[in-house]
């Protein structure tokens, strides 16, 4: 089976755990593709789907919602989704995030392909928190509508008590991509040292998280 994994950087993989890349592993009769990209939203799931759908997968894995709530919760932020993912805006308001999380699923079975939803985890902060909820709600209602299957990887990993701290800017978008180009990698004293559980900075997967993410995956394609 062909299955392509389409969403964000959790998808991605390249900041952080690779989760996609221990489904891979853990499915080795089945071909497992990642279109992933740091910074997505829906908007940007949407524009790329042709090119995804045209690799002919069996079936579509959607993770998909955080940079679409920060966007929307977090308005210090939007001049990133503006310039650098094509935002109208910069915001990803909860109707057109419903919208468009509609029309790619349709996409999706139009093509005659399998789709799958994924329900975003964060733990920066119980605002974050509470924000992802929304929009996991959102997709939620949407997947439920099309009767497509979802995991809830937020209840999965959420921790109970989770720490106040400072909104999302700008500086947190710039410090990831500082990151990311220098090629930093402390994931695990930087999750001890910030007081995370899943993650290391409240959005992104430790690699130790990935692979528990990757097994709850697999569990729930039941391939």
């Amino acid at each position: 089976m062909k299955i392509a994994f389409l969403g964000n950087s959790l998808v991605e993989g390249s900041y952080g755990g690779n989760f996609v890349a221990e489904v891979a592993a853990l499915l080795p009769d089945h071909t497992i593709i990642n279109a992933g990209r740091n910074g997505s939203t829906i908007l940007n799931l949407l524009r790329r789907l042709d090119d995804v759908l045209a690799q002919e997968p069996d079936g579509v894995f959607v993770l998909c919602g955080g940079n679409d709530a920060i966007s929307y919760y977090q308005p210090d932020t939007r001049r990133y989704y503006e310039q650098v993912q094509g935002v109208p805006g910069g915001v990803v308001t909860p109707e057109l995030y419903m919208q468009s999380y509609r029309d790619l699923l349709t996409r999706i079975q139009l093509a005659h392909a399998l789709a799958w939803v994924a329900l975003a985890p964060v733990e920066y902060s119980p605002e974050t928190v509470a924000a992802m909820q929304h929009y996991n709600g959102l997709a939620r209602e949407v997947a439920v509508s099309l009767n497509v299957p979802t995991l809830d990887l937020l209840a999965a990993l959420a921790p109970q008590q989770v720490q106040p701290r400072p909104p999302l800017s700008l500086k947190t978008i710039n410090l990831i991509g500082q990151r990311i180009a220098s090629g930093w990698a402390n994931y695990e004293a930087e999750r001890q040292r910030e007081g995370y559980t899943f993650t290391f900075d409240g959005l992104h997967l430790t690699p130790d998280s990935a692979k528990q993410v990757a097994r709850l995956v697999v569990e729930f394609l039941a391939l």
